[in-house]
């Protein structure tokens, strides 16, 4: 593989999503205590009690979906499957010389927080996860961390793409 402007763009844009993640993970594991079965854990308002902070290990995926599930499913969906999309996602956009500049972003975005949970999961057995919203009740999320905020800020880039790409597209019969 030729490493191009466009290769070492994509490179740094993972490993700057990787490394913003596991230092923000290392932060919350060393200063803020974690919620167990037996303990609520500590909640560090942020911005009054609408942005918390706290520390809590997910099992599963997003919002703890698939933590229920016996080790071996648990083990294809939630590692398994994960590397062999990502490994798939990557080799996609460093073959494409197409995509725009905004879906590059988008995408290693993506790949970047997809690898930065799998390592956790990997490593430590579960995902952590710090970040709470709760906008009155008309806007509450569940616990997530920054590796979260790039996959989804990477899905919404790529949605936005897509449709301004769209407009660019003229039917012609």
């Amino acid at each position: 593989m030729k490493f191009t402007k466009r290769t070492l763009y994509i490179i740094l844009v993972i490993a700057i999503t990787i490394a913003v993640d596991q230092i923000s993970k290392v932060i919350v594991r060393g200063s803020i205590e974690p919620r167990t079965e037996v303990s609520p854990g500590e909640r560090i308002p942020v911005i009054g009690d609408m942005f918390v902070m706290m520390n809590v290990e997910n099992n599963g995926a997003f919002l703890g979906m698939g933590s229920d599930l016996n080790p071996t499913l648990r083990l294809i969906v939630l590692l398994i499957l994960p590397i062999v999309v990502l490994g798939f996602v990557l080799r996609h956009i460093l073959k494409d010389k197409t995509i725009d500049p905004w879906s590059l972003f988008a995408f290693a975005s993506i790949i970047g927080g997809g690898i930065a949970n799998v390592y956790d999961r990997i490593v430590y057995g579960s995902v952590t996860d710090f970040f709470f919203i709760d906008l009155g009740g008309v806007f509450r999320t569940g616990i997530f961390n920054m590796a979260d905020v790039s996959v989804t800020a990477g899905m919404f880039i790529l949605l936005f793409a897509s449709f301004k790409n769209k407009k660019k597209v003229t039917i012609t019969e």
